[in-house]
């Protein structure tokens, strides 16, 4: 079947299409580089004619509070508005564990509209909600930098490789639709500051953790409820240990 995926080029969407296209789908990668952008509206109408399917795993370029509730609010009402004249029969989109808990942020209160807009659309869908990605901890690290020191909560996170994700993302697109939410996470619950103390130690890196319970993430205090996920999450197999074992040094 006919299967679009909007960020196909980014870091899920590659995995992603590279999955469906060794299943037999045909699977169009949509992006601004392929000439289709849900903000303006350009290209959309055609890359959907035919699809049964379309997968959201676009993120906003910018997470500025105000940017990224733009971008999510138009680019979901674009592609919600495209797929229901295309007769598209499942959107399937990835969102955050915890999203809800989260709306001091200005990142996850765009994340919230983007599943109210899905929600609200005539088209079935499901919502994916991902605990955050091993690949990010270098990103995280660097948000609570301060010289020699990160900074950061001590709260419980589940973290997965986004290789499973892009599986757990796989088997829902040929599935049928929920019209609600599945979480996915990883193996193990761990501490927030201490997965990335083990993280730069892992890369040589040189800074040192400090945890501080107001310490920030995206603009939001966490607790142990906050980035973990409810009863029955699907979990990627991938253990943090041997996620570092396979992931070259970064500096």
């Amino acid at each position: 079947m006919k299967i679009v995926v909007i960020g196909g080029s980014g870091l899920i969407g590659t995995k992603l299409v590279n999955k469906l296209r060794q299943s037999g789908h045909e699977v169009v990668a949509a992006s601004p580089a392929s000439g289709v952008n849900t903000i303006t509206g350009d290209g959309i109408a055609e890359a959907l004619a035919g699809a049964r399917v379309v997968v959201d795993v676009a993120n906003s370029p910018s997470f500025e509070d105000k940017a990224v509730l733009e971008f999510f609010e138009t680019s979901g009402r674009n592609l919600l508005t495209a797929e229901v004249a295309a007769g598209v029969g499942h959107h399937v989109a990835l969102s955050v564990v915890g999203t809800d808990r989260l709306l001091e942020s200005g990142y996850f209160r765009g994340k919230m509209a983007q599943e109210k807009l899905i929600k609200a659309s005539k088209v079935p869908y499901t919502i994916v909600r991902s605990t955050q990605f091993f690949e990010f901890l270098g990103s995280i690290a660097q948000s609570g930098t301060d010289g020699q020191t990160v900074r950061l909560s001590p709260a419980l996170v589940q973290p997965i490789a986004s290789d499973d994700v892009a599986a757990a993302m796989a088997d829902v697109t040929v599935g049928a639709p929920v019209n609600g939410t599945v979480e996915v996470a990883g193996p193990e619950r761990v501490r927030l500051a201490e997965i990335v103390q083990r993280f730069l130690s892992a890369n040589r890196d040189v800074r040192q953790v400090i945890t501080d319970v107001h310490a920030r993430y995206f603009g939001a205090e966490l607790n142990d409820q906050t980035l973990t996920p409810g009863d029955n999450p699907r979990l990627g197999p991938t253990r943090f240990e041997d996620w570092l074992s396979h992931s070259a040094p970064r500096k």
